[in-house]
């Protein structure tokens, strides 16, 4: 013992105490997660590693260097959320999401029913029920029970329908309801260009998980209205999505007004 403290000296004390230090913040970092961290500290340790090489700092040239031969496992620890979600993202990117025949079919009659009526600029109001109950909310009303098609759907909302100012419920994959009334939002915040069908659309959003689309009689701009937000002028790609995540029981992400009426 006496002689391994004559041996000791002060380059070994430093030697130690960098140790420490890198250690320390290692163990700093893999509480933080914090990427730009991970980057100033990796560049920190090639530096080090470096000096340390051509100053006799022997014990942290050992641990630098083992450092960096393990630091694709070592990043790969420290990112794994980051690295399951980007592959999880591009898996999303890559491919919709999967549903039945029946309900791609009722897909894609809602987007050539919307796209022929914002061309006509024929308003429109349809409800798309998910999973929590609307019917308390509603007020009148026509029973119907038919497959969702474009033409009945075109043919509800003709100016001249009797049923044309309410809103289509579909639920299950079929349209049950017409001619239906839906609260009325009142929040002061909502432009005053839209009109009483956004109004509608946004007042249910706010009160069930519905997804609703509405199609400007004024504009013939499309709108998808859920979780209590507008997403306007919406484009048939991003409609054929959304919805598609509707009826996989998705819930749909968070969108914000971001246009006018």
């Amino acid at each position: 013992m006496p002689e391994l403290l004559d041996s000791f000296s002060l380059l070994d004390l430093c030697d130690i105490l960098i140790v420490t230090v890198l250690v320390y913040q290692l163990a700093l970092l893999l509480k933080k997660e914090t990427a730009v961290r991970v980057l100033i500290v990796l560049l920190i340790f090639f530096i080090t590693f470096y000096l340390s090489l051509f100053s006799g700092f022997y014990s942290t040239t050992w641990l630098l260097r083992n450092t960096f031969s393990s630091s694709l496992v070592i990043l790969a620890i420290i990112f794994q959320g980051d690295i399951r979600r980007a592959l999880l993202a591009t898996g999303r990117r890559q491919t919709e999401p999967s549903i039945s025949d029946e309900a791609s079919e009722t897909v894609e009659e809602l987007i050539k029913a919307v796209s022929e009526m914002a061309t006509k600029q024929i308003g429109a109001l349809i409800v798309i029920v998910r999973q929590m109950p609307i019917d308390h909310l509603l007020e009148i009303g026509t029973e119907i029970d038919a497959k969702v098609t474009s033409e009945l759907l075109n043919s509800i909302f003709l100016p001249y329908s009797p049923i044309h100012d309410g809103a289509v419920i579909i639920q299950k994959g079929k349209l049950t309801k017409a001619g239906c009334l839906l609260p009325l939002s009142q929040n002061p915040d909502i432009s005053k260009s839209f009109g009483t069908r956004h109004r509608a659309a946004l007042g249910l959003s706010e009160m069930v998980d519905a997804m609703i689309m509405v199609v400007s009689e004024e504009t013939g701009k499309i709108s998808l209205v859920h979780d209590g937000k507008i997403n306007y002028d919406v484009e048939p790609s991003e409609i054929r999505t959304m919805l598609r995540k509707t009826f996989d029981g998705k819930q749909p992400p968070r969108s914000a007004v971001t246009g006018e009426a």
